[in-house]
C-alpha cells in the first residue's frame, strides 16, 4: 500500500476537529483537491469517491470524537487513481469485509459496496503504537 501511495504524485493532508462539520470540510476539500490536480467533477467514480469518504468522516465523528480529538483525511491522486485515508485515534479496527455481509445499508457497510462496485480497495492500517488508525479507499479513475 505504502509503495502504491508513494507512485502518485499529487496529495493533499487535512486536519479537522472531530465534529459534524468535518464531513463538509473533508468532502469540500476534496472537490477542490481533484479540481487543481485535474480530474474531472464529472468522472463517474467522483461521486461515489465522496460519500464513500463522507460516510468515513462521519463514522470518525460518529465513533471516534472522544478518542480523537482531531481527525485527518489524506489524498493522493494521478491521472488514472484517487485514494484516501481517514485517520482517527480511537484503536478499534473494524472488519471492513464482513460490514458488507453483516450491516444493513449504511456506514461500512455502503464504503465497502462502493469500493467493490468500483474495482477499489479498502483496507484497514493500524497505527504503529496501536492507539489508532486509518482506513483507506484507493479507486482506479
Amino acid at each position: 500500500m505504502a509503495t502504491e501511495l508513494a507512485a502518485l504524485p499529487y496529495r493533499h493532508v487535512l486536519t479537522v476537529p472531530t465534529m459534524p462539520s468535518a464531513v463538509r470540510i473533508a468532502r469540500e476539500t476534496a472537490e477542490q483537491a481533484l479540481a487543481e490536480w485535474g480530474i474531472s467533477r464529472r468522472h463517474p467514480a467522483i461521486d461515489p469517491a465522496l460519500l464513500i469518504l463522507s460516510e468515513l468522516v462521519t463514522n470518525s465523528v460518529r465513533h471516534a470524537a472522544v478518542a480523537s480529538p482531531q481527525t485527518t483525511v489524506i489524498y493522493a491522486a494521478s491521472q488514472d487513481t484517487f485514494a484516501f485515508g481517514v485517520h482517527d485515534r480511537r484503536p478499534y479496527q473494524p472488519a471492513l469485509y464482513g460490514a458488507a455481509v453483516n450491516a444493513g445499508g449504511g456506514g461500512l457497510a455502503t464504503v465497502v459496496e462502493l469500493t467493490l462496485g468500483l474495482s477499489g480497495t479498502a483496507v484497514v492500517r493500524g497505527d504503529a503504537d496501536g492507539g489508532g488508525k486509518s482506513i483507506w479507499i484507493t479507486l482506479p479513475l
